[in-house]
């Protein structure tokens, strides 16, 4: 036996692995000051559990690694309008970690937003651009070129449509 430890029996064991995973599951951080034993050896105890195969609770066998992208969805949708309290309490009834629900919830806003990126720098996006601003050139020449005849016909009317008695050659 190491020195400063404290050896525990199985059953003990078991018992604070069921506080850490059962229906009214509770942190390790919190289990560790309730029970003045170490937070690091209570989550080694859930995770030799994990690894022994031992059934923590009724939730699903499943593996984080092996929801799908349906399930991971129905828990966004889920846990949506939760508080951070509720939002805990759910994801210790599916055995999610926060850190595991917030990677999904960014993986789902990275995908929408890379969704509509794509759409607007797409090969048809580019030529839509370049469409527009040739219509846009074209209408400032448009505009210009009536401009222009509207003062030459306001020209007309004030000066007329005569020749001038100039002689061409001279310039007199």
């Amino acid at each position: 036996m190491e020195m400063g430890r404290t050896p525990y029996s199985e059953a003990f064991k078991a018992k604070m692995v069921e506080k850490l995973t059962g229906p009214h599951a509770m942190s390790a951080t919190a289990l560790a000051r309730q029970s003045g034993i170490a937070q690091a050896t209570l989550s080694r105890w859930l995770l030799d559990a994990g690894r022994l195969g031992v059934k923590m609770d009724d939730r699903d066998d499943k593996s984080t690694r092996q929801w799908t992208s349906e399930e991971k969805l129905q828990v966004l949708i889920e846990t949506a309008s939760l508080s951070d309290d509720e939002l805990g309490s759910y994801l210790r009834q599916r055995g999610l970690h926060k850190a595991q629900f917030d990677e999904w919830r960014a993986t789902a806003v990275a995908s929408l937003g890379s969704a509509a990126a794509r759409r607007s720098v797409g090969p048809d996006a580019k030529r839509v651009r370049e469409l527009e601003r040739e219509l846009r050139r074209k209408e400032k020449a448009l505009a210009e070129t009536a401009a222009l005849l509207v003062l030459k016909k306001k020209v007309q009317e004030i000066w007329g449509d005569e020749d001038d008695d100039t002689d061409g050659k001279s310039g007199r």
